[in-house]
């Protein structure tokens, strides 16, 4: 396990345990692959990766235990099934291109200018009805590669 693996399971790790929760092998092995996508991962997905060594109902309470405690987030733009990836407190800020044919979820990290230019444009925007963003997410639909 790489330096960077290992911190990612520490924090996760005191998260869970800030909460009371056991970080058990089967939601380490959960994080690790949310951790080594691309992009968010739908319960079936996940499923097809652990080969059916862990029931997809384990799966199922593994999300929704790192949900409460703030280790995942879902994306629901996708074909309405549930997506998830680790919260960006773990990976970075980042936003996503969505393929509206195959629901393929991509992360993609703007360029330090053009994060700015976002943020500036967030704020302009909600300048406009008294309203302080304090984040933003940019989810772009269009097609993937396979779907072009």
């Amino acid at each position: 396990m790489n330096a960077a693996n290992a911190t990612l399971h520490r924090q996760v790790e005191g998260r869970l345990v800030d909460h009371g929760i056991r970080y058990t092998p089967g939601r380490r092995q959960v994080v690790a692959a949310l951790a080594a996508s691309d992009g968010p991962l739908s319960v079936a997905d996940l499923s097809v990766e652990f080969e059916g060594d862990i029931p997809q109902s384990t799966i199922y309470r593994t999300i929704s235990v790192l949900e409460e405690v703030g280790v995942v987030v879902p994306h629901l733009a996708t074909r309405e099934m549930a997506r998830y990836e680790l919260a960006e407190w773990l990976t970075g800020h980042h936003h996503h291109l969505v393929c509206v044919v195959c629901g393929r979820v991509d992360d993609i990290e703007l360029a330090d200018d053009l994060e700015r230019q976002l943020d500036e444009l967030v704020s302009t925007i909600g300048s406009t009805v008294a309203f302080r963003p304090s984040n933003h997410a940019l989810e772009i639909d269009g097609r993937c590669p396979e779907c072009a």
